[in-house]
């Protein structure tokens, strides 16, 4: 089943059991000014969450696209060398907004996973918040998972609510108690299971989090965070497609699953890699993902905020084709490899393909200006006879040789507007 079947299925059996399939919101949240970016499903749903939106469902799923670059949620310099860190993922989501709970949310994760997707049950193992008994008994009296493959996870952080089984999308917002599903992979693999002192390992993997939404968390005129009922308890579930699609696909690492190795071979195309298990092609191949759809998205490279983040991503990626020994720019060339695997899926990142290309090409350009003014200022200082850098040498190694303004960027611009 390649990821976007297993995309499908999901939208396809939660519009069968009566959600509303939602489009993917925007990178740039338009209704939390406390994020620098789309994190996770729930974002687009917050206000309703909060009862300050009304829809005109009370169920919804979606496939939104998420960045954790930037902020505090940065997996940036993991990506590349660990099996499941990315900068851009998708989140699979259901959600109810004050119509099912915590019953009707973990018997269709189980029916989902287990005669949808077919995974075997007795690989499955779940956790629950430790003071949520009536999940616990959902799980054990009427889905049947025995209860030594049942976790209760207590206050683990050094505070109330400081657990990795009770979810809140920030410091504020709605938040509640969760149930996470976990994967075995097997003896070949180490690690033990959540909760153990070698949870941190690679046997079981996290694949779907079943957040159930009963607080509203406020700050109050102390700086204390005050649980608040939520007008109508509501579910929000999150489920990486990269790492369901690597456990249906039967591999490890989500840069073995159909829709990252399409990516890694075109990097490798590109830089002339021979070697496709090389880190630098996944960071490539992770990359370009992100800032394809930032840029879709209206974020531009610049100096600050959210376009800072975008010229980081640009740049590590650009370098890491250096390390490959590519000196041309190749980076904005992989903008049609990446429609072919999502476009599908995101008919926006089809029709805004030339204009993505045409600003990646251009920052490729510019940041190859500065490697290059860079490389001749250290080579004729290591020419002299002091064969070393002094303070002045080293701020204009990395000083950019040209401000010339990014027309490209600038038309994109004028087009679309950096949030929405």
């Amino acid at each position: 089943m390649n990821s976007a079947e297993i995309r499908q299925k999901f939208l396809d059996y939660f519009a069968s059991k009566g959600h509303h399939i939602v489009a993917s919101s925007s990178l740039v949240p338009g209704n939390d000014p406390t994020l620098l970016f789309t994190n996770s499903g729930m974002v687009q749903f917050k206000d309703v969450f909060t009862g300050k939106d009304k829809r005109p469902y009370s169920r919804a799923t979606s496939s939104q696209r998420s960045l954790r670059a930037g902020g505090k949620h940065n997996d940036l310099e993991n990506v590349g060398y660990t099996a499941r860190h990315h900068t851009f993922f998708e989140m699979l989501g259901n959600f109810s907004f004050g119509d099912y709970f915590k019953r009707d949310a973990i018997h269709y994760a189980w029916e989902l996973l287990t005669e949808i997707y077919r995974l075997p049950a007795d690989k499955l193992w779940v956790t629950v918040y430790d003071e949520d008994d009536e999940a616990y008994q959902i799980w054990s009296k009427e889905i049947g998972v025995p209860v030594e493959r049942i976790v209760r996870i207590g206050d683990n952080k050094g505070a109330k609510y400081a657990s990795d089984n009770f979810w809140q999308m920030a410091d504020t917002g709605p938040c509640g108690p969760c149930s996470e599903i976990f994967f075995d992979h097997g003896e070949d693999v180490w690690g033990g299971p959540p909760g153990s002192k070698d949870e941190h390992g690679d046997r079981y993997i996290e694949i779907w989090n079943l957040v159930f939404m009963q607080f509203d968390r406020r700050i109050d005129e102390h700086g204390a965070g005050v649980l608040h009922p939520l007008p109508k308890p509501s579910v929000d579930t999150g489920m990486g497609l990269e790492r369901i699609a690597a456990v249906l696909q039967h591999v490890h690492s989500n840069y073995e699953i159909d829709l990252f190795q399409h990516l890694i071979q075109a990097a490798a195309r590109e830089t002339h890699c021979k070697d496709l298990a090389n880190n630098s092609l996944k960071v490539i191949a992770d990359h370009i993902r992100a800032c394809a759809f930032l840029i879709v998205d209206g974020v531009i490279p610049g100096a600050d905020g959210r376009g800072y983040v975008l010229r980081r991503i640009v740049r590590r990626a650009i370098r890491h084709g250096y390390q490959l020994g590519r000196r041309q720019p190749f980076f904005h060339k992989l903008v049609d490899d990446l429609c072919t695997v999502m476009g599908g899926a995101y008919p926006e990142l089809v029709a805004a393909r030339e204009q993505v290309a045409a600003i990646l090409k251009q920052e490729e350009e510019r940041f190859g200006e500065t490697i290059e003014h860079g490389m001749e200022i250290l080579e004729a200082a290591l020419a002299s006879r002091t064969k070393s850098l002094d303070g002045e040498t080293a701020s204009r190694w990395t000083r950019p040789v040209s401000s010339r303004p990014c027309n490209a960027s600038a038309r994109w611009r004028a087009r679309r507007p950096a949030s929405r």
